[in-house]
């Protein structure tokens, strides 16, 4: 078993000795990066034992054992009773025989993505990098491969930013049903195994839920993630929603100012993204899971979404959802001060389904058009017009939002506007009402003065006039993606 102390003894005299303490006082001198308020589009990567039975979802693990789950009859079907093949047996199977780092990095440079967050360790506690904390690995166990260390270095070259996604904390109850009934996960369990510690699932909004976590298991996963930091050195930590619980915030106060400090001494500036107020507002980036604010942000954030609607891994069965989509959202986001972390979920072989592949080509072609609009943006006065309402919240990226040739996001970059519509208009005519010539001796209307508009891939220049009612664009660009429109204002 790993001698935890050591790590544990160097943790706290990095905090000591640096500028950052594991306080909220502290930690509230943490300001966000200028280089990734300019990153706007970013990849996810949700790939690992789960990808075997492909099935479900990536929680796969937790739901086989839970009886009366579709995974749990699915999997007594497929592969025969718990006890006989349980969630470890799949791991001989992860063999990733076609994982090409360099073929991924490819896609997503083409994909016009500028920084990429693999899952380094999810809920089910296979951990894909090497690790001396435990065995349970990809470079000891399945494909023996670095996945991590292998993507960083493919990375690095394509100039695509490295993070790091930890969902370590979850695996307290992940696998804690195989508990209630003659399954492989039984006792004898201890700190390392794939398996420990199984304890039972609560409420997962309760904060305060039991059975708590105890320090031997948060300081278990303090050490795994300072580890990542080292052996990585990700400038992107992304951590899933359960570090909100009451037990872990000793802990991820201790992490965030051992990842501060290791980074000043590295000479970089990093980002920690969470949610559900697990760290205080100004300490860490806001992330949104699954959908995205109604309104602009004075502060950074990010939505992660996925390709799939129905998982983040990969099944046989997977949802996609439209590019025109997904595009909207990223526009969207931008325009209030967001970035759009998309994931992908690899197959158990390594290769990136066609229907994903396709999405994320669709995207950079039209990135490679428009993304002057996108990377490196500003926000404008406000972030957008138009009659369709955005659900604020969670999990409603299934929640159509039909857009129309009415719904307009706007954003800044080099002394240019662009003005986006969100669906191309049948009639060929636009109206921003936003430009229009108003009176602005007392209310705050626009009344720069228009010089020019421009049609971004396109060598015709639409014919446009200001009115009262709005900037009146007239273009007939055909598109099933949102049009930009750059205007030079003087």
């Amino acid at each position: 078993m790993y001698d935890m102390k050591p790590y544990l003894s160097e943790i706290e005299k990095v905090i000591q000795e640096g500028p950052y303490q594991d306080n909220w006082e502290s930690l509230s001198e943490y300001r966000v990066p200028d280089w990734y308020e300019k990153k706007k589009f970013g990849i996810f990567i949700h790939w690992g034992v789960f990808s075997v039975p492909a099935f479900g979802s990536e929680w796969y693990p937790r739901n086989m054992y839970i009886q009366g789950e579709k995974e749990y009859q699915h999997h007594i079907e497929t592969y025969g009773p718990h006890k006989d093949f349980g969630y470890k047996d799949f791991v001989p199977l992860f063999k990733a025989e076609k994982f090409d780092p360099e073929a991924w990095a490819q896609l997503f440079e083409k994909a016009g993505a500028e920084y990429v967050v693999p899952v380094a360790e999810h809920h089910d506690g296979f951990q894909m990098y090497k690790s001396k904390i435990s065995a349970w690995n990809a470079w000891e166990k399945g494909p023996k491969r670095d996945v991590l260390g292998e993507l960083g270095e493919v990375f690095a070259r394509k100039g695509l930013t490295l993070g790091a996604s930890s969902h370590r904390i979850e695996h307290w109850f992940f696998l804690g049903h195989g508990r209630e009934f003659d399954s492989d996960i039984k006792e004898p369990l201890e700190r390392g195994d794939l398996y420990w510690p199984s304890m039972p699932e609560a409420d997962h909004n309760d904060i305060f839920s039991k059975p708590f976590p105890t320090e031997e298991f948060l300081s278990d996963w303090l050490v795994r993630t300072c580890e990542l930091i080292d052996a990585y050195r990700p400038k992107i930590l992304y951590f899933d929603w359960w570090i909100h619980h009451a037990s872990a915030r000793p802990y991820i106060k201790k992490l965030a100012a051992y990842y501060y400090n290791k980074a000043m001494q590295w000479g970089e500036q990093v980002v920690i993204n969470y949610k559900h107020d697990a760290y205080l507002f100004g300490t860490a980036v806001p992330d949104v899971e699954r959908g995205q604010f109604a309104d602009m942000k004075q502060y950074s954030w990010q939505t992660d979404t996925a390709i799939a609607l129905n998982s983040w891994g990969y099944t046989e069965n997977n949802i996609y959802r439209p590019v025109n989509e997904i595009l909207c959202d990223l526009v969207d986001i931008v325009s209030k001060n967001g970035r759009l972390l998309l994931n992908v979920g690899p197959k158990a072989d390594g290769t990136i389904s066609e229907e994903e592949t396709r999405v994320l080509m669709e995207i950079g072609e039209w990135l490679a058009v428009n993304g002057e609009a996108i990377y490196g943006s500003k926000t404008w006065r406000i972030y957008g017009e138009g009659p369709t309402q955005i659900v604020e919240g969670q999990f409603s990226d299934g929640i159509k939002k039909n857009f129309t040739s009415q719904d307009f996001r706007f954003t800044t970059r080099g002394g240019k506007l662009y003005v986006t519509a969100l669906k191309c208009s049948e009639t060929a005519k636009y109206c921003v009402r936003s430009l229009g010539i108003r009176d602005a001796s007392r209310v705050a209307n626009f009344s720069g003065i228009i010089k020019k508009v421009e049609v971004l891939g396109e060598e015709q220049a639409p014919v446009w006039v200001r009115e009262e009612e709005g900037l009146q664009i007239t273009t007939p660009v055909k598109s099933d993606k949102p049009v930009v429109f750059r205007v030079t204002v003087e």
